[in-house]
C-alpha cells in the first residue's frame, strides 16, 4: 500500500494521476497547508523539506517502506515500479524525460511564483504577475509547438503529459486568454477524458 500526502495544488494532483493511472492502491492523507501541517515533527520524517506531495511506499524494493518527496521522483518511481506510462524506446524515453523536466521545472516554476506574488509576498505587484505570465505562456508554446504533430509529448501518454496536465488545468484562463494555443487545448481535453485523470484530479482538489 501506498500513503500519498498531498494537498490541492498542481503538484499534489501530478502525483494522484500517476498513481490513479497506475491503479495502485493507496490511502490518500490531504495536509492543511494554512494551519502548518506539513511543519509538523511527523511529516518532516517522511519530507525533512516540508513540501507536498510525498508517498510513503510500504511495499519497496528491499522490503522496507520507501519515503519519496519532488512529484516528478515520484512520477519516475511509479514508471518503474509498475512499468507503465515510461516508453521502452531510448529515444521516446529521453524526449519523455526532457518534457517531464519541461513541465516540473520551468513551466510549473512560474505558474508557482504566479501564485506566490498574488497571494503571498509581502508587496503587490501587478507588472510582475503579468511578467510572469507571460513567461509560463512561453513555456506552454513550446508544448503547444510539439503537440501540433505529436498526439501525446513523447509517443504515447506517459509521465511527461501526467506531469504537464494540472498546469494547464490551473492556468487554463491564461492559456484562453493567450489565444494561440490550439495544440495545448485539444491535448488537454483528451487528458481530462481520462477516468484516471479525473479521479487524480479530484482526490488532489
Amino acid at each position: 500500500m501506498i500513503d500519498l500526502y498531498t494537498a490541492n495544488s498542481s503538484n499534489g494532483q501530478r502525483a494522484a494521476i500517476m498513481l490513479e493511472e497506475c491503479g495502485l492502491s493507496y490511502r490518500l492523507r490531504k495536509l492543511d497547508l494554512a494551519a502548518g501541517e506539513q511543519r509538523e515533527p511527523w511529516f518532516l520524517a517522511i519530507n525533512p523539506a516540508g513540501t507536498i506531495p510525498a508517498i510513503v511506499d510500504g511495499d519497496a524494493p528491499g522490503g522496507a517502506p520507501l519515503p519519496l518527496a519532488q512529484s516528478g521522483a515520484i512520477l519516475l518511481y511509479l514508471a518503474m515500479k509498475t512499468g507503465r506510462f515510461f516508453p521502452l524506446d531510448p529515444a521516446l524515453r529521453a524526449q519523455a524525460f526532457g518534457w517531464l523536466m519541461h513541465a516540473v521545472t520551468d513551466t510549473a516554476a512560474a505558474s508557482m511564483t504566479i501564485f506566490l506574488l498574488q497571494n503571498y509576498t509581502p508587496e503587490k505587484s501587478e507588472a510582475n504577475v503579468r511578467w510572469f505570465e507571460e513567461r509560463a505562456v512561453k513555456f506552454f508554446r513550446v508544448a503547444d509547438g510539439r503537440l501540433a504533430d505529436h498526439e501525446y509529448l513523447a509517443g504515447d501518454v506517459s509521465i511527461a503529459d501526467f506531469a504537464l496536465y494540472p498546469l494547464t488545468a490551473v492556468r487554463r484562463p491564461l492559456i484562453d486568454r493567450a489565444g494561440d494555443l490550439p495544440h495545448l487545448a485539444r491535448w488537454a481535453a483528451a487528458m481530462a477524458a481520462r477516468p484516471g485523470v479525473q479521479r487524480g484530479m479530484q482526490a488532489a482538489a
